[in-house]
């Protein structure tokens, strides 16, 4: 019969009654319904977030709408969490349920009510009850404060207008990311930003991005290295057997097993033409041992002369004829052109890498002009 601001009120005076509470602190607006690991169900009262909204404070005054942070009372200190969704409750038209992630906890300030300390995880979760705050732009301000270490600057945090959104460059760069955006969105112009960042604060770096479309190469004039099929010049023989399958092999089915096994006989022998496979000793026909592609077509015609005329020599043509077919397409000039079996694997890492940078740390291989159906494997 209390309502929620009864209930919440009741609940301060007993924890105010063990932990003293601010007098000036933002009251509650609402309670936990649920939790579950990093997962929460809250329910908030309509008219407590009404009174938030005029609030001078932006994070405040967003309190409870999809993005926000709210903190949840637990113990003598606080977990903080975003709002994920937010429903009207069927049985209480002025309540709003909301499932929240959470994000870590912080201490209590007893002076001002505010969160400090704030660290990831959680070790201790509050029991459905525990009333939920605001998270005001002081405690965001505390959350997102520089803890040590290079960072990149790359916005502010929402809903704040002055909380520098930054990321730590070693831990960020030490896992895998995503950026995720419908179209239009700025995903492109993020990137960028984000690398241009990296650039200047690490300008003897070695960044390589992969452009499929060829939107970055202005965007890097002055810091970055442009590889496109011009003057990549990507020697094949650094293919390993299965993407030599993908480009010279046309078959399909029992057909594609059988040429399979042709190509892996002859480019093994090709491999082991060069001088560089007797310093090596045994190899295998995975090894990036430079070959001559003349070297694989007359092993194949080799071989086909060994055998009968008719079907068993079919598997050599089909791969004979791809052979031929890719090296007189200039598309793919700028891997099998007869030039690049003098290359080696250090000079084209150093191209690649930008060993030294010299002030240029980032390469952009733009395979936009690349053929379609090898796209993947030189990427790969």
């Amino acid at each position: 019969d209390l309502g929620l601001a009864g209930f919440a009120n009741r609940v301060d005076v007993a924890i105010a009654d063990l932990l003293p509470f601010p007098a000036g602190a933002y009251a509650p607006v609402g309670v936990l319904s649920e939790i579950s690991g990093s997962v929460a169900t809250l329910v908030f009262e309509m008219s407590l977030l009404a009174q938030c909204v005029p609030s001078a404070d932006p994070a405040v005054a967003m309190c409870g709408h999809v993005g926000s942070q709210v903190k949840v009372r637990a113990g003598n200190g606080w977990l903080l969490a975003t709002v994920r969704t937010q429903k009207q409750d069927s049985g209480a038209p002025d309540a709003i349920v909301a499932v929240v992630d959470i994000m870590g906890e912080g201490d209590l300030d007893l002076e001002s009510g505010q969160l400090q300390a704030f660290r990831r995880g959680v070790s201790a979760f509050p029991s459905p009850g525990a009333m939920v705050y605001p998270a005001t732009s002081d405690d965001l301000q505390r959350v997102y404060a520089n803890s040590g270490g290079a960072v990149i600057e790359v916005g502010t945090v929402a809903p704040t207008r002055d909380i520098r959104a930054v990321l730590y460059v070693d831990a960020f760069l030490g896992k895998h990311f995503a950026l995720l955006g419908s179209t239009g969105t700025g995903k492109s112009t993020s990137a960028a930003m984000i690398l241009h960042r990296i650039c200047d604060l690490a300008p003897q770096g070695h960044i390589v991005m992969i452009d499929p479309h060829g939107e970055y190469s202005r965007a890097f004039g002055d810091n970055g290295v442009i590889l496109n099929v011009s003057n990549l010049q990507m020697p094949y023989w650094l293919m390993n057997f299965d993407e030599h399958c993908e480009i010279f092999l046309t078959s399909r089915g029992d057909e594609r097993q059988s040429d399979a096994e042709i190509l892996a006989k002859c480019l093994l022998d090709a491999r082991t033409r060069n001088r560089l496979s007797q310093e090596l000793g045994r190899i295998t026909v995975d090894a990036p041992v430079p070959y001559l592609l003349s070297d694989l077509t007359s092993i194949l015609n080799a071989e086909m002369g060994k055998l009968d005329k008719g079907r068993a020599a079919a598997g050599y043509m089909r791969i004979k004829n791809r052979l031929e077919e890719v090296r007189a397409d200039p598309r793919y000039q700028f891997m099998f052109s007869g030039m690049l079996v003098g290359d080696t694997m250090a000079d084209f890492i150093a191209k690649l890498f930008r060993l030294p940078s010299q002030g240029r740390p980032i390469s952009i291989i733009d395979v936009s002009g690349v053929p379609s159906e090898i796209t993947s494997t030189v990427v790969a």
